[in-house]
């Protein structure tokens, strides 16, 4: 059965919004209650939790929302065939357009005394009102939507309750530890406001495509619909994450479910509350995992980690800082960087126009590799997306590239197939057409629509570059630099390595 990653806002399936210019609002900050020691682990567990529960559980509130879906007319099924309206008739015509309600049902969490409230972002997506009612069963209010973000899948909202409200207390949540024990509150089901017990099973968890991004604290809690905004809380009540998803095959808890950590959801709702959006900082660097082969290509040890940058944008806060295409990036201010989503997070989350403190490695041919340390002033990451795109690809003029790329075909770039494409003119190359899946260039991540900029170092004009230095190849290992084209996104460069040591 395939497996389904859900977000819950129970009934409401709702699009993502466009963020708001930059701007600044005339919210007051949020006072919070923060703890940031972690928890005593050499504490006996208790028999039972509910002074815990009674400590968080007035904080946890019960969202209803409600949207307008405007339906569009229908035809009747005889209206486009004379002769079937002939014999039966179209005395209805056309449907007229009719607007309807629909319901959401999720959860939040009030984290000031004076109204703000965490939730998350698919829970009052595209509402037209939004209520929150309290715990306490006897007060609801029309909540006001702060600000929304979708990239990590958080909104804040405000009541006015004309009285101090029973803010839970926040701590630090990169002070988790896996086997810790949590508590997810909320109102699953609509069946009222339920307290679930688990541990944390993972910390950083990231790739699902729920979310932007994605460092989420992975418990075994029960979460089900009507939780999603609600608490993750550790044994002394405070609050460590903002559930927001499970991972199931039958759409029901089966034991893994995901929440926001509450320091990335501390600095959005900081930025939401001052400036009614997330300004990200941003590199301007295309970046990809450093695999044993890309290290040895670049002359770099066996045990080198670190995040291999495949490209670097023309005017970028790295061009201007000096980092170059085949650095590694190890440290961003004094943390270490592993993996690419790590890298993206640690940017993400520091404003723009803030001095950051670079390591890297850089390689050279037959050399040691040196150490960089390199101080670069972020830009603010574009508000941009691209749709991803499919071309039919040109056939005529193709060459079999030999030996070390054998099953690839290319041809030259010409201005049609860039237009086509959508290859920008500073790509220079060869047009991968056709990649034999059964190929060590197939295995290594070489796609159709791929463009073939260098080869072992080597820059690639054209198609008959390309041949002529697969012919050259004399090892068992191949080191490409690509374009390719990203769903996501506007497309980048990267590294790849034919293994040709392996039998096909």
């Amino acid at each position: 059965m395939k497996t389904n990653l859900i977000r819950f806002c129970c009934l409401l399936a709702l699009t993502l919004c466009a963020l708001a210019q930059a701007r600044t609002t005339n919210n007051p900050p949020a006072t919070l209650n923060i703890e940031a020691r972690p928890i005593n682990r050499e504490v006996r567990a208790p028999i039972s939790f509910s002074p815990v529960i009674q400590r968080a559980a007035p904080s946890v509130v019960t969202i209803y929302s409600t949207m307008t879906i405007h339906e569009r007319p229908t035809q009747s099924p005889f209206s486009g065939d004379p002769f079937l309206r002939r014999f039966f008739g179209d005395p209805s015509g056309p449907s007229e357009p009719r607007d309807r309600k629909a319901q959401g049902l999720g959860s939040g969490v009030i984290v000031s005394a004076d109204g703000y409230i965490l939730t998350a972002n698919h829970v009052v997506e595209g509402a037209d009102t939004v209520k929150v009612a309290l715990a306490d069963g006897e007060r609801e209010f029309e909540a006001k939507v702060v600000g929304t973000d979708p990239p990590t899948d958080l909104a804040v909202l405000r009541i006015d309750a004309k009285k101090q409200l029973p803010a839970i207390t926040l701590t630090d949540s990169d002070k988790l530890q896996v086997g810790d024990m949590v508590l997810a509150i909320g109102d699953p089901f609509a069946v009222g406001q339920t307290v679930t017990l688990g541990i944390i099973s993972a910390l950083q968890r990231g790739g699902f495509d729920i979310s932007g991004y994605e460092d989420f604290i992975q418990t075994d809690a029960a979460i089900n619909p009507g939780n999603s905004g609600g608490a993750l809380v550790d044994v002394e009540g405070r609050l460590v994450g903002i559930n927001t998803a499970i991972l199931s095959r039958s759409g029901g808890f089966q034991g893994v479910g995901f929440a926001v950590p509450i320091n990335m959801a501390r600095y959005v709702m900081d930025r939401l509350i001052t400036s009614g959006r997330v300004a990200r900082g941003y590199l301007g660097i295309n970046i990809q995992p450093l695999t044993p082969d890309l290290a040895k290509e670049f002359n770099l040890p066996d045990e080198s980690s670190g995040v291999l940058v495949g490209g670097v944008s023309a005017n970028s806060a790295a061009a201007k800082a000096g980092v170059e295409e085949g650095d590694v990036v190890v440290e961003l201010n004094g943390k270490k960087v592993t993996d690419p989503r790590k890298l993206q997070l640690l940017v993400a989350e520091t404003p723009p126009g803030s001095k950051v403190a670079l390591r890297v490695l850089r390689g050279s041919a037959g050399g040691k590799p040196t150490v960089k340390s390199l101080t670069v002033t972020l830009a603010e990451l574009p508000q941009e997306a691209f749709a991803s795109r499919r071309h039919n690809s040109p056939q005529d003029g193709n060459q079999h590239a030999p030996g070390a790329l054998e099953g690839v075909e290319v041809t030259d770039l010409d201005s049609g197939t860039r237009k086509q494409l959508d290859v920008p003119r500073s790509v220079q190359g060869a047009l991968v057409v056709n990649v034999d899946p059964d190929s060590n260039a197939a295995r290594a991540g070489l796609v159709q629509g791929d463009v073939l900029i260098e080869i072992d170092h080597k820059r690639v004009r054209n198609a008959e570059d390309a041949v002529a230095l697969t012919q050259k190849v004399a090892g068992e290992h191949l080191l490409l630099k690509v374009w390719s084209r990203s769903g996501a996104g506007p497309g980048g460069t990267r590294y790849l390595v034919v293994d040709n040591s392996k039998t096909k």
